[in-house]
């Protein structure tokens, strides 16, 4: 039986079956420190928080229907028990007192390591990313006056130490008679500057946080006993031709500039030097695949335990015990896709048949995520330009069933919890990027983007109208280059929209309150369109505010996505299973993915359109290009752009400027005030906004006047 029918047969049948006596748990909970959390600063009636960390030890039967999908579980060591184990770092920020809390237990995916959620809903948090995996700063306490219990792991098995980074450790899988595993592995190589070494995994989001596999061979230039024979080539940008560089201009090793070069089997040295704005493609064979499907477990196992077990096996407490909690899982990007592959595997059903996860909140993070696989690369991120021909954008996109006339296929990512009433409440949120650069449009359509598709009852869908992937921190530079990218990156925050989607699910779920119906653009209502058909004004080059800006170039641009073989192992309705071709085979047929209409100002039409977008001081797009220095003309990776509106008439009319002005807009204080207002008013009315959080931009406006910064 070929790997597709064998993992679909395991999967969507025996995931009805009941799970017997096997099982899939956390052993121990080892909790290694115990401290104030926040400085022992207090949050309203819910009080000061405690922050606990530490270790959960867990096993798996790998002959249960519900593990028997994990790529290579069945070549893993067993303990004495028969068991699969894997060890994960844990932190929980709890209150003190745990009668004052939610009884909501908010589990954030991390992104590579690090933490998230807490800086996502929280305002005014400090510091960059290691103060946060420190968890140093509550910035407003919004989480901790609603009262969450908050808990990171780590899935993630090839994320390396460092920078406060939690981890996962999982077994090696070897072959059946012992010998170790190997295959080829395909890894995209680029650096933002000039080197001569780069470990193998330096990709455009994997350079400093991932564990390379290791290469079989540290002799570039014998063939293998089957003939194989690493190669190296660069490239301009995606599409550009790829140049082969000889196997005599490079070794596996670390060749510091003017030092001596060493052996290594994890590194590669280029002495002409790596550089900038350069794809370089590594194709070698490598060994000691982990089994990182186990990052699925432990992300089932251990939200079973914490929100259903008083103790573990050892008798030592949970942490978190609250009786009759209920659970969120939410991650941001990569995070994202985990979570719709976590429930797309059928990984929301724990041991006893149960619901794992009461909600879902998948952020910014269509597509799923290729960590089901041998070999795999699951910090890879699919964008138009940078790990473009990775696994993760295929097919099923919606939640709901549907058949992908290009290949024949049916699934939805709901289909295996639908089989056994494990489902989650899920409210998907995601910005203009993902619609332009990430092809989230093909969520809500049919495949071919020729009609739209209506979500499943249990979920809601919500597309943050002129936003980027991540909001661009303030101050913006000044100058160019503004990064790797032409314009100005957009800072159109999500903070006060997901706030309130966040709310909306937790009373879904605890009190049954549907949230607001889905918002986002259609085809419809002639907001979700292609790319060629999109409106864009010409916005001229300018110095609004004193900084030097080019013009804006509307290309037409889109993220294509093309039906992809990885070979006959490769199982693309999962993605999982094994990456048998270097390179997939592209065909011909493209997907129908669309990306958001826009008014005069450039700003979207569609979805939810916060306040800084309804009384605007500027266009705020879901794109923005690579620079010279870069891909020039392609997406600047997960990057939107921003360009503010003239001060003045007569400053407009000066560049030919079509965009009405400030003083045109908003002729004194009072109306942009009144403008602010009526917005914020308005999305309270549609539970898109919070009204603690409408108060907050009204006294800003009433305070500062027209922004005139972002």
């Amino acid at each position: 039986m070929s790997y597709f029918l064998r993992t679909t047969a395991v999967g969507l049948a025996a995931a009805a079956l009941a799970y017997g006596n096997a099982e899939a748990k956390i052993t121990k909970i080892e909790i290694t420190k115990t401290e104030p959390a926040f400085g022992g600063q207090s949050f309203g009636t819910v009080g000061a928080y405690q922050r606990l960390s530490g270790k959960a030890y867990g096993e798996v039967d790998p002959a249960a229907p519900g593990n028997a999908i994990i790529q290579d579980i069945a070549l893993a060591p067993r303990n004495a028990r028969g068991m699969v184990e894997y060890v994960t770092d844990i932190d929980i920020v709890r209150p003190v007192d745990r009668t004052k809390g939610n009884a909501m237990l908010f589990f954030n995916i991390i992104n590579r390591g690090n933490k998230g959620g807490l800086s996502l809903f929280n305002a005014d948090v400090l510091g960059g990313a290691a103060e946060n995996n420190n968890v140093q700063s509550a910035g407003d306490g919004f989480m901790q006056r609603q009262g969450y219990t908050l808990v990171w792991f780590g899935w993630q098995p090839d994320v390396a130490p460092g920078n406060n980074r939690m981890t996962m450790t999982v077994p090696v899988a070897r072959n059946a008679n012992g010998s170790p595993i190997t295959g080829n592995v395909r890894s995209e190589l680029t650096t933002t500057t000039p080197t001569t070494t780069l470990n193998l995994s330096s990709g455009w989001f994997t350079a400093l946080a991932t564990t390379s596999y290791s290469t079989v061979s540290t002799d570039n230039r014998t063939p293998l006993a089957d003939g194989f024979l690493p190669t190296l080539t660069v490239r301009a940008k995606e599409n550009a031709p790829r140049v082969p560089i000889p196997n005599t201009e490079w070794s596996f090793g670390a060749c510091p500039q003017g030092g001596q070069a060493q052996v290594s089997d994890t590194q590669i040295c280029y002495p002409a030097g790596f550089k900038s704005g350069q794809f370089y493609e590594l194709t070698y064979r490598a060994k000691d695949p982990t089994v990182l499907g186990l990052g699925f477990a432990a992300a089932r196992d251990l939200g079973s335990f914490l929100k259903s077990e008083a103790k573990d096996d050892a008798g030592n407490d949970n942490p978190v015990f609250i009786r009759d909690a209920k659970s969120i899982v939410m991650g941001s990007s990569q995070s994202g896709r985990f979570i719709r592959s976590l429930i797309n595997l059928g990984f929301n059903r724990d041991e006893q048949g149960k619901i794992v996860f009461d909600g879902a909140f998948p952020h910014i993070g269509g597509g799923l995520m290729p960590l089901n696989v041998r070999f795999g690369q699951p910090g890879r991120a699919i964008t138009e330009q940078t790990d473009h021909l990775y696994p993760g954008a295929e097919f099923p996109f919606t939640y709901g069933s549907q058949t992908d006339p290009l290949t024949g296929q049916t699934r939805g990512i709901l289909d295996r919890c639908l089989a056994t009433a494990t489902c989650p409440k899920i409210v998907h949120a995601a910005t203009a990027l993902e619609m332009w650069e990430l092809r989230q449009s093909l969520g809500f359509t049919d495949p071919l983007g020729l009609r739209d598709v209506a979500d499943p009852p249990n979920v809601r869908s919500y597309i943050m109208a002129s936003t980027q992937h991540g909001a661009a921190g303030l101050p913006l530079p000044r100058q160019a280059p503004f990064g790797t990218c032409v314009q100005q990156s957009n800072p159109n925050p999500h903070t006060w929209t997901v706030r309130a989607l966040l709310e909306n699910l937790t009373a879904w779920i605890k009190e049954g309150v549907e949230p607001p119906p889905s918002a986002r653009p259609t085809i419809a209502a002639g907001t979700l369109v292609a790319a060629d058909r999109v409106q864009f004004p010409p916005i001229p080059a300018n110095n609004y505010g004193g900084v030097a800006r080019p013009a804006m170039r509307y290309l037409g641009l889109y993220s294509p996505l093309h039906v992809q073989d990885f070979g006959k192992e490769w199982n693309a309705l999962d993605t999982s299973g094994i990456l048998t071709a270097d390179l997939p085979k592209v065909s011909g047929a493209a997907y129908g993915n669309l990306v958001p209409q826009v008014d005069a100002d450039g700003n979207d039409i569609g979805g939810i359109r916060n306040v800084y977008i309804q009384a605007p001081i500027g266009t705020y797009t879901g794109w923005n290009l690579f620079n010279k220095s870069f891909y020039e003309d392609g997406f600047c990776t997960l990057q939107g752009s921003f360009v503010p509106f003239a001060a003045t008439k007569a400053e407009r009319a000066a560049n030919g400027d079509p965009r009405p002005s400030l003083e045109e807009r908003y002729p004194t204080k009072d109306a942009y005030v009144a403008a602010v207002k009526r917005a914020a008013e308005n999305l309270v009315k549609e539970r898109y906004l919070l009204a603690e959080d409408a108060n907050r931009l009204i006294a800003a406006a009433e305070k500062d006047g027209v922004r005139t910064a972002p």
